[in-house]
């Protein structure tokens, strides 16, 4: 959980929303464009043509998220 508060999703521009049914990116809703570079990054990282399978990058994720005590 963190310890920012969550900007409502209706005070972010539109041309900054992105689909984040987790809330896990909202975070960043505090500086939308920054949020939405995120997400883009996050989408080009999880979910484009890669040598790593799909697998092996949410491993790798889960793996970062465990080391950095982040529970989601």
């Amino acid at each position: 959980m963190a310890f920012i508060p969550y900007s409502n999703t209706a005070d972010v521009p539109e041309k900054y929303r992105v689909s984040d049914s987790d809330n896990i990116i909202q975070i960043h809703a505090i500086h939308p464009s920054v949020m939405k570079l995120h997400y883009d990054m996050y989408i080009e990282l999880m979910h484009r043509p890669s040598d790593w399978s799909r697998y092996q990058r949410e491993l790798v994720a889960v793996v970062v998220s465990d080391i950095n005590r982040c529970h989601y």
